[in-house]
């Protein structure tokens, strides 16, 4: 009997304590970062599925639902290549997905893109009819760019970079160093952070190789394969050399039949840096299967191979880049140095200028 009072006392005073107990109010749900896509070209449509709610269906077979001519290859199917490549549910997303954003506005110089990107997302964004509008009530541009050099994106980036608008430009940065130098310059003056990067630059599998440069340190000599003969491949062989041996690059030396066919860096006499400089190897085969990549560092104590980096790793590297987007919208800060970032077109110059005039360029000529 005593038992049974004491265990009805204890399951009173438990349940009055409960009634007593503060309420912890739920988490407010995270604002999304609502973000402008100018350009919805193959790249525009890499890095949008990887961070808005999208129809894998319309991904996979877009013209289908949108009909009109192709104008990329992300039409044909090439982005739910990307992420969804599970073979017997092919509306399963492969790859991770980056919460936090929703698409709202898209703008093409094609309509007809532009229309069929807007019909993946949910909800549809808007489809703008200039590139000036995107930067309307947004909190984040992308300026995608897959294939082309850089060219216009000082001119694409200039009305959000005015606003305050915070901007990621798509490799190449741009096509001349003066032109990335505007644009730094101009996110400067309005207090707006800028970001440029390439897939390659933070690929988790190239970072991978880096840690393993301690098994035959110091490294002595770096060698990169691929890129190609057009400036949207070959600034990805300039990136990943900046990931793996390092940016501070002293001088440039352009060899073969264009520009960026074969290029020596050379970090002069830095400790942390190879000695004997890093070959890229733009021109080197004609095969890009799968677009991939390759890269060696060698030393006295032996050489480290990497596996090649390809279509299949790509898709690692784009969110890596998404989530340092995030992290630039969130802190109103560039997660990189812009010196970094100007550095990558300052080689190009100075390839430029190394293959007319056949001689090494110091990269001070052109960024002085």
């Amino acid at each position: 009997m005593i038992k049974k009072l004491a265990l009805a006392f204890f399951i009173l005073f438990f349940s009055l304590s409960a009634f007593a107990m503060p309420v912890t109010a739920a988490p407010e749900t995270e604002k999304l970062i609502k973000v402008g896509i100018i350009r919805c070209d193959s790249h525009g449509l890499y890095f949008g599925p990887l961070m808005s709610k999208h129809d894998p269906w319309k991904l996979r077979d877009p013209l289908k639902f949108t009909p009109g001519p192709t104008r990329y290859t992300w039409q044909g199917g090439g982005s739910h290549h990307s992420f969804y490549d599970h073979y017997y549910q092919q509306d399963k997303m492969t790859v991770p997905f980056v919460e936090g954003f929703q698409i709202v506005k898209v703008w093409d110089e094609y309509q007809d893109a532009a229309e069929c990107a807007a019909n993946i997302f949910e909800p549809k964004p808007i489809v703008c009819k200039n590139y000036e509008d995107v930067s309307d009530g947004v909190d984040l541009i992308i300026i995608a760019d897959c294939n082309y050099d850089g060219s216009d994106h000082l001119r694409l980036a200039t009305p959000g970079l005015k606003k305050g608008v915070p901007t990621f430009v798509d490799k190449p940065f741009a096509s001349t160093y003066k032109e990335a130098k505007a644009m730094v310059e101009l996110a400067l003056k309005h207090n707006t952070p800028l970001l440029s990067l390439s897939m390659l630059r933070v690929l988790p599998e190239a970072v991978f190789m880096k840690n393993r440069f301690a098994e035959i340190a110091p490294v002595q000599f770096g060698v990169i394969r691929g890129g190609w003969d057009k400036l949207a491949g070959q600034i990805h062989a300039i990136s990943l050399a900046q990931l793996l041996f390092g940016n501070g690059v002293e001088k440039v030396e352009s060899m073969g039949p264009y520009p960026l066919a074969y290029i020596h860096l050379s970090y002069g006499d830095k400790p942390d840096r190879p000695s004997d400089g890093v070959m890229l190897l733009c021109a080197s085969g004609k095969s890009s299967y799968r677009s991939q990549y390759y890269a060696s560092a060698y030393s006295e104590k032996g050489v480290i191979h990497s596996n090649p980096f390809n279509n299949y790793a790509y898709p690692y590297g784009a969110i890596e880049i998404i989530k340092k987007m995030k992290e630039m919208v969130l802190n109103k800060k560039p997660p990189v140095p812009y010196e970094e970032m100007l550095e990558l077109i300052a080689i190009v110059d100075a390839a430029r200028i190394s293959h007319k005039e056949k001689r090494p360029v110091l990269i001070k000529e052109i960024m002085e």
